[in-house]
């Protein structure tokens, strides 16, 4: 995937490659809802639904936002698109683009919801049975039976409505889900228990166990749901940087339009310190801020003429545009489209939870099935086979292995939390433990742009300052927060020149902040003084980097500033290898490149420059001082300023890691000790309750374990 590049910055040059066939135009993109997708296979079950329309030029799931972007081909619609979702047990509904907003977790609230009442229930039923289970009498038992059933039958009727809904529409499509085997299993306990209780004959009844499956699974959701529920669309962020309206000239004078409305050979007046909204070319000398988008850490000064992308902020003096590219075609849509697909491929990841999960249904239900037949033809007794495969439902049902990594992930993302990393991502900890290389953004993450100059003379720092100060270019704002100590000189005369500094007169005498071969330099009577800007490697820089050096990782530094820069930096902090001048595109392009060679690279980043490599990166991290498009692109966000947090984040996940695969094997020894006793009949409710809690239990206490 690619896009073409202008002279400094990104320019709007082809579109975003797409997967499949060609879209017709740009800005085709429809969105249609997928509320119940929520696995991997969910993912390949959309994409083989649309693998072969013709009506589909490309289609793309976000599992994050439960959403398809869908791009039809020349002369069709949506429809045939909603109506093969629809028959694949999908259900799709078509959304308005242009009023996608934030919502709240109502999803969330009802999980919840579903959960306090399960166990709620789940607590009252066992109390209850504790008298049935110590040898009450008949008709005290039978009494017990009754009340259960009242307390557990509407509880389960509310509770279990997430597994039996997502059970029936995996079924009507002929497939199979994990959630099949836990609706069959919570059906079959509470119609037995039920038919128990009319019949007056049994001993037991399953009630309890019902909802304890339903409770600890509901909570388990309710875990991986918070996980993902924080993580929000990266392309939209980027989208909302754009001014929604524009001053456009016409020929009787200014009009305000809609960025929208805005056509190739316009021309638009933009204030000094406004992002251009569009990309075109500017109509005189303008000084530019590009950090955002290339991470050159000075403004870059430019002649009548010169290309200006969106997202690019002027500085100094207003300037007008002609527009060469409407905003559907800008850059920073063009970087809102790389960052969508990226953080689709992301999303595409398969956790250890879900690679479990695929041998789940088939052996559980292939074990059920043998138990009804082994004890239906050895006994006779159907009531008896069917509570046998109920006792193997049940006990097999996967309390521990649906706990086993959200309860890890609670644990561990709320230390990282407390340590100062806020992750989003349900699979963030799991793809952190994998990473090899570690790739550090220049300007911003590793330094923190603040200057240091030399010792001035008095009066030197005080023309300086005031000179400093008169300007809003990004240099001059640096040069006056280093100089904060001095009391500004009283000038006169002040004017700006754009790209070059700025001048004045002190004491009737000609001085002035300018543009020097090698940075700044201040001008006075008799005597030029350099001012060169230091950039401050911000706190862990350099412990980050040898830390992780020292544990085996590849460390790399990727920049858009220019090499001399790059290099300097890199040589202080120990870094070998550098990529510097690389443009936002290229910088996910060097990213894919190092997957391609087997690398599982963290990206750290700040820029808007960097929002396509922070997407596509195996897992990725952004300073809290990041621009809102760079945090929300990223899994997770470090909430100080030291780097070292970097370090920490990756160790902690290995060691979650760890867990995750302790907690596997815990439920793998649960089901080996737990399956041979409920096929041979002898798990009772009581026995099929607790054993089942009790591994829940465990593999929770693992998890918050130091």
């Amino acid at each position: 995937m690619s896009i073409a590049a202008c002279p400094g910055c990104l320019a709007a040059g082809p579109a975003v490659e797409m997967p499949r066939r060609a879209a017709t135009e740009a800005g085709e993109a429809i969105y249609i809802a997928l509320p119940r997708i929520h696995c991997a296979a969910c993912i390949a079950g959309v994409e083989r639904a649309l693998a072969n329309l013709p009506s589909v030029a490309a289609a793309r799931v976000n599992l994050g936002a439960k959403r398809l972007r869908l791009l039809p081909a020349p002369g069709h619609d949506e429809s045939e698109a909603l109506r093969v979702l629809h028959a694949a047990g999908f259900e799709a509904h078509l959304l308005d683009a242009s009023a996608l907003r934030p919502t709240g977790d109502e999803e969330g609230r009802r999980l919840l919801a579903r959960a306090a009442v399960a166990g709620f229930a789940m607590m009252n039923v066992m109390a209850v049975s504790v008298a049935v289970w110590s040898g009450a009498g008949e008709v005290t038992r039978e009494m017990f039976h009754w009340v259960s059933a009242a307390i557990a039958l509407p509880a389960l009727a509310f509770s279990a409505v997430p597994f039996f809904a997502s059970a029936t529409v995996a079924l009507r499509a002929g497939r199979m889900n994990m959630d099949v085997p836990i609706a069959m299993a919570i059906l079959l306990a509470a119609t037995t228990s039920l038919y128990e209780t009319f019949a007056g004959s049994g001993a037991h009844t399953w009630f309890d166990a019902a909802l304890s499956l339903c409770f600890f699974l509901l909570v388990g959701r309710y875990l991986e749901h918070r996980a993902r529920a924080t993580a929000r669309s990266a392309a939209a962020e980027l989208t909302a940087l754009e001014l929604p309206r524009a001053t456009r000239l016409t020929e009787t004078g200014r009009e305000t339009v809609d960025v929208a409305a805005l056509l190739p050979g316009d021309r638009i007046v933009l204030a000094a310190g406004a992002r251009s909204p569009v990309d075109g070319i500017a109509e005189g000398p303008a000084t530019l801020d590009r950090s955002a988008l290339t991470g050159e850490a000075e403004p870059v000064p430019l002649l009548a003429g010169a290309a200006v992308c969106a997202g690019e902020v002027i500085l100094g003096a207003p300037l007008t545009l002609t527009v060469t590219r409407r905003a559907e075609d800008s850059t920073l849509r063009r970087l809102a489209a790389l960052v969508e697909v990226a953080e689709t491929g992301r999303h595409r990841y398969s956790g250890l939870a879900d690679r479990a999960a695929r041998l789940y249904a088939p052996v559980v239900h292939g074990l059920a099935a043998l138990a009804f037949a082994l004890w239906w033809s050895l006994t006779g007794d159907l009531h008896h086979a069917i509570s046998v495969a109920t006792a193997t439902l049940i006990i097999t049902c996967p309390c521990a292995l649906a706990l086993a990594i959200p309860a890890v992930t609670a644990a561990m993302t709320g230390r990282l939390f407390r340590g100062g990393v806020l992750l989003k991502s349900p699979t963030a900890l799991e793809r952190l433990a994998e990473v090899d290389t570690v790739v550090f953004d220049k300007t911003g993450t590793l330094t923190e742009g603040v200057a240091r100059l030399p010792d001035l003379p008095l009066e030197a720092a005080s023309v300086a300052r005031a000179l400093a100060e008169a300007s809003d270019h990004p240099v001059s704002r640096a040069l006056a927060a280093a100089l904060a100590g001095h009391a500004p000189a009283r000038l006169t005369d002040l004017r700006e020149v754009p790209g070059e500094g700025v001048a004045a007169r002190w004491n009737g005498s000609p001085v002035r902040l300018w543009r020097g071969a090698e940075g700044p330099e201040l001008e006075l009577p008799g005597q030029v003084i350099p001012l060169p800007l230091t950039e401050r490697p911000r706190q862990g820089a350099a412990e980050v980097t040898a830390d992780l050096a020292g544990a085996g990782y590849d460390v790399v530094m990727l920049t858009g500033d220019t090499p001399a820069r790059a290099e300097v930096l890199a040589r202080r902090l120990g870094i070998a290898e550098v990529h510097a001048g690389v443009r936002a595109a290229d910088k996910a392009d060097l990213l894919a490149r190092m997957a391609r060679e087997g690398r599982c690279v963290l990206m750290v980043g700040d820029g808007l420059n960097d929002t396509g490599a922070l997407a596509g990166a195996h897992a990725s991290l952004a300073p809290a001082s990041a621009l809102d498009a760079a945090r929300v692109a990223s899994d997770g966000v470090m909430l100080g300023t030291d780097l070292r947090a970097v370090a920490q984040s990756l160790a902690l996940a290995r060691r979650a890691r760890r867990r995750i695969r302790q907690n596997l094997a815990l439920a793998a020894l649960y089901n080996a000790v737990a399956i041979p006793v409920a096929v041979l009949g002898h798990a009772t409710p009581l026995m099929a309750a607790a054993v089942m809690s009790s591994s829940s239990i465990l593999v929770v206490l693992n998890a918050v374990r130091r």
